[in-house]
């Protein structure tokens, strides 16, 4: 039996963008509160959110309306400011053990392990947006994946992802083989959407597809509910985008716990 691992991107910053570290912030506490060790998250947060001076609650991020304070402290933040880079995602993904950047944690998985990825930012076609003007090209994150498969560096993996376009990322690249479930908030050719704009924080405190697997997760029984029933779930709620799901499938029936929990 292996271990589960997960690895979560906030690829954006600045306040206006409050809702991808939000967006982030709730899946740690999500998966931690599901068992997941904390040696077994790797997180990536520009963390200029929590205390800016636009937040009216310092300290404080909420995900929705009447939201409790999933920030969890800088201390779980594992790559910060100008550390949020594709290539240090890419590196951690590799498992490169001599990555000078952030506090140098990355990915020590084997070949019995699980791991569960979710990026939230913006998007365009065949690329994922990072801080500044740094993109991750569709090209560079499929070779990641072909190599963490020839390494042996997980049984199975599976990847969430919130942006526009982000159907792009995958389409007619990821094959079957690899045995990476993607799942994308939009097709490769629409805008995927911010939701529960905040007057008192002003901002948007959530991406409608993120919060509609997030609360499906924590009013579900992860034991017992598959990663397609969420799929469909989600498919369901989420009326802005057209939820995407592509690569392989085999392992759909599989239950959530041995991705977003212990």
């Amino acid at each position: 039996k292996g271990q589960n691992w997960v690895i979560l991107v906030a690829g954006s910053n600045g306040y206006f963008n409050y809702r991808h570290q939000a967006d982030i912030c709730h899946a740690y506490k999500i998966v931690t509160d599901r068992g997941i060790p904390a040696s077994n998250i790797i997180t990536f947060m520009f963390d200029d959110i929590a205390f800016n001076h636009d937040n009216p609650q310092k300290g404080v991020i909420i995900n929705e309306y009447n939201g409790t304070n999933v920030y969890p402290g800088k201390e779980a933040i594992d790559y910060r400011g100008e550390d949020v880079t594709p290539d240090v995602f890419l590196s951690v993904l590799r498992g490169d053990s001599n990555i000078t950047r952030g506090n140098g944690k990355t990915l020590k998985s084997g070949p019995n392990d699980r791991i569960f990825i979710y990026f939230a930012d913006h998007g365009a076609t065949n690329i994922l947006a990072f801080p500044g003007f740094n993109v991750l090209h569709s090209k560079d994150l499929l070779e990641t994946l072909q190599y963490m498969y020839k390494k042996r560096m997980y049984s199975q993996v599976l990847f969430y992802v919130e942006a526009c376009e982000s159907g792009s990322m995958f389409n007619s690249v990821l094959n079957a083989n690899l045995n990476v479930y993607a799942e994308t908030a939009s097709t490769p050719f629409e805008s995927s959407y911010a939701c529960d704009y905040s007057d008192i924080f002003g901002a948007y405190l959530n991406d409608c597809y993120s919060i509609n697997w997030m609360n499906d997760t924590d009013f579900c029984d992860i034991r017992k509910e598959t990663i397609a029933e969420q799929f469909d779930h989600v498919l369901k709620e989420t009326s802005t985008s057209h939820v995407c799901k592509y690569g392989d499938m085999s392992f759909e029936d599989e239950t959530l716990i041995y991705f977003q929990g212990n």
